[in-house]
């Protein structure tokens, strides 16, 4: 959707990763899309070097996020989150899908919320 503005589609989807999930790093990305890393390395480097997304190294892995302190980080999640909606239902409902970081402890009981 976003293609145009951002250069490629792989530009637009290494944005809407991050903006759904809130971090990430370049493996899990492509993964996710099912497409080379080093296509994905390439916009996180763009991004990076423009200030759009920060890295943080965590052990032997470097995560990204979107920076916050970007100067057009409000309009740019506004774009993103509008042009989801044009996205197919089942893409859109994978990226905003929360996975769980871990299992839930086999004592701990089951709350149902509404």
């Amino acid at each position: 959707m976003l293609e145009v503005l951002l250069g490629s589609k792989n530009a637009e989807r290494v944005l809407q990763y991050l903006l759904a999930k809130e971090e990430g790093y370049i493996r899990g990305i492509a993964d996710f899309y099912k497409v080379s890393p080093s296509v994905i390395k390439s916009q996180i480097d763009k991004f990076e070097t423009g200030g759009v997304i920060v890295g943080t190294n965590i052990a032997n892995i470097r995560m990204y996020r979107i920076n916050k302190r970007y100067a057009f980080y409000n309009e740019l999640v506004a774009l993103l989150k509008k042009a989801r909606y044009a996205y197919p239902e089942e893409e859109r409902l994978k990226l905003i899908e929360k996975s769980r970081k871990r299992p839930r402890s086999n004592k701990k009981p089951l709350i149902m919320r509404d």
